[in-house]
């Protein structure tokens, strides 16, 4: 890691990631042959966006302009200038962030002070508030990051290619006060990354589910669950009408008819956990899955990989994602569907 951040440059991508995990999107954007370079604490830079995304990536941006250090109202003339000079007449949807670290998180107020210096510089008929509808709209996510050491950058990115709305990836859910566990919160951002999520109705069977943060979140949908788990639930979802309470191993479970939605949050040895949803896909037992595979200490990306061709290529999963979310840890959030 440099001793002080460094710029990235324009015409390359702009990545940010939880902080310790540098080293492991760096090793992910190498094998993409995508020739990464450390900038500093949850930042890296790569000479292009890889495919499939990587995963330890929450936000990426195309580089538009490393501004030079200067005065509040310096630096707000160059980045206005700069997001003028963009392609195209579509709206932008202006956002501010921070490296996610100890010493980029300081930095906030400086960061909301310069979004609001340079909007106030933008044409306000091509800037776009509700950046919910940046996808429908075809918006440009326009991103100012403000980083240690007088870094401050200048990013682009269509909302519709965008691997997180949120300002540099970090979607801070709202724990909800009656929910068990941080479960919760990393389900309500994997869902939110959906482009359709659970309704009333749908049949969900959560994997692992004690003492039912997932559970809880899904049946306030509407939806009817089958919780999965030896432990025993919480009382109030013991008793619901739309809950069904099943104490086995998730291992040895099958069900009795197919599912539209299958979940699985469960602190398991990941290749196990890979190959246990494998056999859901194979055997059409579900038609979509959301799962959250816990990552060992050491050899993050070996596994990964491993992980995708075991859903892939013998479970016959479509559409894989697999991505670090803002919520979660030494972990990564699958999404993926199965067409019956």
């Amino acid at each position: 890691m440099p001793a002080q951040t460094q710029p990235p440059v324009a015409g390359r991508w702009l990545w940010t990631c939880r902080a310790g995990f540098e080293s492991h999107l760096f090793e992910e954007l190498a094998w993409a042959g995508a020739a990464p370079r450390l900038l500093g604490d949850a930042l890296v830079e790569s000479e292009r966006s890889p495919s499939p995304p990587p995963a330890f990536a929450r936000a990426g941006y195309l580089v538009v302009a490393s501004l030079p250090p200067g005065a509040p109202e310096v630096l707000a003339e160059a980045a206005a200038r700069s997001i003028g000079a963009l392609p195209g007449a579509g709206p932008w949807v202006l956002q501010s962030f921070t490296p996610d670290s100890p010493r980029g998180n300081p930095l906030a107020t400086t960061a909301e002070a310069l979004e609001a210096a340079v909007k106030a510089r933008l044409p306000s008929e091509r800037l776009l508030e509700d950046g919910a509808r940046a996808k429908e709209a075809g918006a440009r996510l326009v991103a100012l990051c403000v980083a240690p050491d007088g870094v401050t950058v200048v990013g682009s990115v269509f909302a519709r290619e965008a691997l997180s709305l949120a300002p540099g990836g970090r979607r801070r859910m709202r724990r909800e006060v009656e929910s068990p566990s941080r479960a919760a919160m990393k389900l309500e951002e994997a869902l939110d990354g959906l482009a359709f999520e659970p309704g009333r109705g749908d049949v969900c069977v959560d994997l692992g589910a004690a003492p039912g943060g997932w559970t809880q979140r899904l049946v306030a949908r509407g939806a009817r669950v089958v919780a999965v788990d030896p432990a025993k639930l919480m009382p109030e979802l013991a008793s619901h009408g739309r809950v069904k309470h099943v104490q086995e191993s998730a291992f040895a479970y099958a069900p009795e008819e197919p599912a539209d939605w299958l979940f699985c949050d469960m602190a398991w040895r990941p290749l196990e956990v890979a190959q246990l949803l494998a056999k859901w896909g194979r055997r059409g037992w579900a038609s979509h899955l959301v799962a959250n595979i816990k990552l060992p200490m050491k050899d993050k990306n070996p596994v990964l990989v491993r992980v995708r061709h075991t859903l892939v290529e013998e479970g016959g999963w479509e559409g894989l994602t697999v991505r670090q979310l803002y919520h979660d840890r030494d972990e990564v959030t699958v999404t993926a569907h199965r067409l019956r």
